[in-house]
């Protein structure tokens, strides 16, 4: 069985709740338009399950995410949210016991956007009682409605309050042998809708080798092994961006060859990066200065990438340095 990583702080914060009689009605204006509506997600579960795991891979893809919300928020923040590009469209509430007696509103606000036409998913996380054991005792943290009791009293006392989550959950995930990386995959599964996982953000940085590597390079490109413009008296005041340069530099020998055959080795190494959740990836593309050379190649290759469909963007980081 594959544990999950105790530092990652499965097990949550939270304080004892109790239960009120009343829940508050929603305005009206608590629905959203119908056309191309944002989306809501509303995660729970219990407590050490992986909420907050799965809360970071949702802020990963670009969900605006809210934290241990009080259910009777709900309402207010889906007014906040707009359909299309702008604003916030995409939301994600991690709603708990940790909210105390405002827990217990969460099924009725439910009911209210279901009646009024307001879309949501909800994704119950859950694990066994000998996995939320193993993981509170690894971070040696209390549960949040143990109180004085044993932790597995705090344990059996959620599932009881959870029991009508549960069963209308959209979707139920059991992390007791993921670890939190199985776990953000499968966040990233589910609010992908079958579709494609996103890739990686590129940057792609041109760099001189006298001012050092970019510290956060994942690869780096060497192209010192073509003529340097520098010595070209008429070409040593521009750069790489310049269209004389750029001819310069990539109409000798070899230069597109390489760069194109860099392109086309990167792409199983970006498809498995899909795979092992990494979001971003920086190119460094190097030559003696950062002026010329670099840059002219790294435009090239950024230029290369985004025909492949991968989000790009280039810097250059030296090109301004004497």
């Amino acid at each position: 069985m594959t544990s999950p990583e105790p530092e990652n702080d499965w097990p949550e914060d939270s304080g004892p709740p109790t239960v009120p009689d009343g829940i508050p009605v929603l305005d009206e204006s608590t629905s959203l338009p119908q056309n191309d509506p944002p989306e809501i997600l509303i995660i729970t579960g219990m407590s050490g399950a992986g909420r907050s795991r799965a809360a970071a891979a949702l802020e990963d893809l670009d969900w605006y995410v809210v934290d241990n919300l009080p259910p009777r928020l709900l309402g207010t923040l889906a007014r906040m949210m707009t359909p299309g590009d702008g604003g916030v469209h995409r939301l994600a509430a991690v709603v708990d016991v940790r909210s105390g007696e405002f827990f217990a509103e969460l099924v009725g606000v439910l009911d209210q956007f279901r009646a009024q036409g307001t879309d949501y998913r909800v994704i119950y996380l859950d694990a066994s009682d000998e996995e939320l054991v193993r993981r509170y005792e690894s971070v040696r943290r209390p549960h949040p409605l143990q109180g004085d009791g044993r932790l597995l009293d705090g344990i059996t006392e959620e599932r009881s309050l959870l029991a009508t989550l549960r069963r209308r959950a959209d979707v139920l995930i059991d992390t007791t042998e993921l670890s939190v990386h199985d776990l953000a995959r499968q966040i990233r599964e589910n609010v992908a809708d079958g579709g494609a996982l996103a890739g990686p953000r590129l940057t792609v940085v041109s760099f001189g080798f006298k001012y050092g590597l970019p510290l956060d390079a994942d690869h780096v490109v060497d192209m010192r092994f073509l003529a340097n413009p520098y010595w070209v008296s008429e070409l040593r005041h521009l750069t790489g961006q310049d269209r004389r340069v750029s001819e310069y530099v990539l109409g000798q020998d070899g230069a597109t060859e390489f760069a194109e055959r860099y392109v086309a080795a990167l792409e199983p190494v970006l498809a498995s990066y899909v795979n092992e959740l990494k979001p971003f990836v920086t190119i460094a593309v190097g030559c003696t200065g950062g002026k010329h050379r670099s840059v002219a190649v790294s435009e090239f290759i950024s230029q290369r990438l985004r025909e492949h469909g991968h989000p790009v963007r280039t810097l250059h980081r030296d090109m301004g340095r004497e």
